[in-house]
């Protein structure tokens, strides 16, 4: 099985550097270019678009319930284990990578969950489905491609992404509490904190899921942003304890991400490595060009698919210039007895780097917050996967309970297993993913270009908030199927 671990991992490797990455950041910049770059021009929109997000939703899911869906899938293990690794492996450099990946990310983000918006479909229960599946079938007009899309992503969301959460938060907790390993007799050889920690997954995922997206999406909406908040102030208190090694810090990552050799003992480094680790990682992190977060985009009730378009990509900048740098920074403050000390580890370096600041009080809440961020990002999962077995099974009530007994069982299954294979094999399936959506992207970014356009012409005409028409509407190249946006 390890060699099978192994294998996966090289190749994901390669599929990353020779592939996903240049698709990626090619896409990211062509988009950029298409939409004059609206990740810069509209940054003051986004936040904007986001205060005003809560209102207007008329019984549905709000525009910022469908944003704090996909926040709490982005804002995850991605952002404390995932820079750990690409530190560990790519050396500080990686962390300049992942700032590429996001920049041109965002502009991705927001072309994706446009779109979702646009393609979107109305569901039996009156609340709205769509992602990159749909935007496959009614506005690339292939069936196939979207039926591919659909299943990967049911298989990745629903069972290996819930998974690999719950495996990463259950090894953080068994280091936090001590877990001494030994066995109780009659239940598989796990210890009882391991069965402990497989209980309250199942109990808290159950709880939400079972409700269904309605349910995810109250949650998620007060949960997301308070742990992201709480988790941004540590650290931000960590960087003002040391605020006169900022500078230092900063030129560490600027110089490692075009240095031949690693440039710090104990780490990674490397130009290529830097580049690999922060793109997979970057990616890993907050999914821009994934076509996950536009599942959850599309619930949002809007007047306008750009509404959710700038929020989505609002959400990429959070999550990696924030979240995931503050993370890179509180690690190489601790220095090299933290990172080059024995057992450091992509699952405990974070937990090190914040008890050697603050103390090993910190070790628990650290843990118990790690816990809620992956949480979050299981319940989020489950919407994505939901949406695309309602797609291939058109929203039958067998399917939507079978989704939500699989994510339930895959998330308890995870905290007790040991999921090497797993945790490689998911950079192939999202590489996958990733790859197949950003084809469609650019197939697709007239729509998405005419979109923003229409926004932008209202918006100068002096109206306050744009309404999207998607018939006989001049900067699209075609009518919008449906009936939704009529």
């Amino acid at each position: 099985m390890e060699a099978l671990a192994d294998s996966l991992l090289s190749i994901a490797d390669w599929i990353t550097a020779h592939i996903t990455m240049w698709v990626l950041v090619g896409t990211g910049l062509f988009l950029t270019i298409r939409t004059r770059a609206v990740q810069v021009r509209h940054l003051p929109n986004m936040f904007r678009a986001v205060s005003s997000s809560r209102a207007g939703a008329h019984g549905g899911i709000s525009s910022f319930q469908a944003f704090a869906i996909s926040l709490a899938a982005r804002v995850g293990v991605g952002n404390i284990f995932g820079v750990a690794a690409a530190l560990l492996m790519g050396g500080p450099g990686a962390v300049f990578w992942m700032w590429v990946v996001a920049l041109v990310g965002m502009a991705t983000a927001f072309f994706e969950a446009t779109l979702a918006q646009i393609f979107k479909v109305r569901a039996d229960d009156g609340s709205f489905r769509g992602g990159p599946a749909y935007y496959m079938r009614s506005g690339v007009g292939s069936p196939a491609l979207a039926g591919v899309y659909a299943v990967i992503t049911l298989v990745t969301c629903g069972f290996i992404i819930t998974s690999v959460q719950s495996n990463a938060v259950a090894g953080t907790l068994l280091g936090a509490i001590g877990d001494d390993g030994s066995a109780i007799e009659g239940f598989g050889g796990f210890s009882a904190a391991q069965l402990v920690i497989a209980a309250l997954v199942f109990v808290f995922t159950a709880m939400v899921i079972f409700g269904g997206i309605r349910t995810v999406a109250r949650v998620t909406e007060w949960m997301a942003p308070i742990m992201a908040g709480i988790y941004i102030v540590l650290v931000f208190i960590i960087c003002l304890m040391h605020l006169g090694r900022f500078v230092e810090v900063l030129g560490l990552i600027i110089s490692s991400a075009f240095a031949p050799q690693p440039l710090v003992g104990g780490l990674g480094g490397g130009i290529l490595a830097a580049v690999v680790n922060g793109t997979k990682r970057g990616l890993f992190s907050n999914e821009a060009g994934q076509g996950t977060a536009p599942n959850a985009a599309a619930t949002a009730t809007v007047a306008h698919p750009v509404q959710q378009g700038l929020i989505q990509s609002l959400g990429v900048f959070i999550d990696t210039i924030v979240v995931c740098t503050a993370t890179a920074f509180v690690i190489l403050i601790a220095g090299p007895e933290v990172w080059g000390a024995n057992g450091a580890n992509p699952s405990t370096l974070t937990i090190m780097a914040v008890s050697h600041e603050l103390g090993g009080w910190t070790i628990l809440p650290i843990a118990v917050l790690i816990f809620v961020l992956a949480y979050s990002s299981i319940i989020a999962a489950y919407v994505y996967s939901d949406t695309n077995m309602s797609f291939l099974t058109g929203g039958k009530t067998w399917a939507t309970w079978t989704v939500r007994v699989v994510s339930v069982v895959s998330a308890t299954a995870g905290a007790v297993l040991s999921l090497d294979v797993v945790w490689n094999a998911v950079d192939i399936a999202m590489a996958v993913m990733t790859v197949t959506n950003l084809v469609a992207l650019i197939l697709l970014s007239k729509w998405g270009v005419g979109a923003l356009r229409d926004w932008e012409a209202q918006r100068r005409a002096g109206v306050e908030e744009p309404v999207f028409v998607g018939h006989d509407n001049p900067h699209l190249p075609a009518d919008v199927p449906g009936d939704v946006w009529n």
